[in-house]
């Protein structure tokens, strides 16, 4: 059966633990172009579009947050991706735990970059639900247009703005906003934090005002055995704004979850 989501699977088998890529919103699996260029040269890599996103479909639209975490998990079962390192930024952060939430047993380790664990209160409902009827009604231009400044740090280079705002723009209003009713009626995971019993890496730029350092401070704190980077010189895309400094980094936390992992790995298929 074909894989549901369009993705990106690259770099050999080897006995290093496969890396996960899960975008935010509104983007697609371009957001990891620096990680898709750095890391399969060592290890498998595969970077999803999320269903309403990219390339892959958006009918059926998602109805409930958990789709993501089940459309992720329907693809690495299709590719025989048998456990793996899930790394998720902003909303693709909240995807991760949710993957976690429901199938634990296949995750050997966590990255959390410039996201939260809560639930949304009821203002923050109202406004993603106000926000998907602008996007279906306006489109993303607008939107792109106002926020393209917070995304990344008004001092990020030009072509970084104008990779970010390419991506939001080309995102179907759509699946952006059968996304954000969904998001806006996600669990809460604070609960489920001290209870994940893999490692886990927070990762936040400095200068992000979505999700600022106090959260992943929070979320560092909630982990029993999690790193914290702070990010100088980005705002809340780091991996992005920031690669060499975000990948630094994540080799390292890869590196020490290698080191937990058996010395040998099925040959792909």
């Amino acid at each position: 059966m074909a894989p549901f989501l369009a993705y990106e699977d690259k770099g050999p088998d080897t006995h290093r633990v496969p890396l996960v890529l899960v975008h935010g919103h509104p983007f697609d699996r371009t957001m990891w172009a620096p990680q898709l260029e750095r890391f399969p040269g060592t290890r498998r890599v595969v970077a999803p579009d999320l269903r309403g996103y990219g390339a892959s479909p958006t009918t059926p639209a998602v109805a409930d947050f958990s789709g993501f975490a089940r459309d992720i998990e329907a693809l690495l079962d299709e590719l025989k991706v048998e456990s793996f390192v899930l790394a998720g930024l902003s909303m693709g952060g909240q995807i991760v735990m949710d993957c976690y939430r429901l199938f634990p047993e296949r995750v050997r380790g966590l990255v959390l970059a410039d996201t939260f664990p809560s639930a949304e209160t009821p203002e923050g409902v109202r406004t993603r639900d106000a926000m998907a009827d602008r996007l279906l009604a306006e489109g993303m231009r607008g939107y792109a247009d106002e926020v393209l400044e917070r995304m990344v740090a008004p001092y990020a280079s030009a072509e970084v703005k104008a990779h970010v705002h390419g991506m939001m723009t080309a995102t179907s209003p759509e699946g952006a906003a059968a996304a954000l009713r969904a998001r806006a009626r996600r669990p809460d995971y604070t609960a489920l934090l001290p209870r994940v019993s893999v490692p886990a890496l927070v990762v936040v730029g400095a200068d992000d005002t979505f999700t600022p350092v106090s959260d992943s401070l929070a979320l560092h704190a909630a982990l029993p055995d999690a790193e914290l980077h702070i990010v100088d010189g980005a705002a809340h895309m780091p991996n992005l704004e920031r690669p060499e400094v975000f990948d630094a980094a994540l080799e390292e936390f890869l590196a020490r979850v290698d080191a937990r992992q058996p010395s040998s790995a099925p040959p792909r298929p």
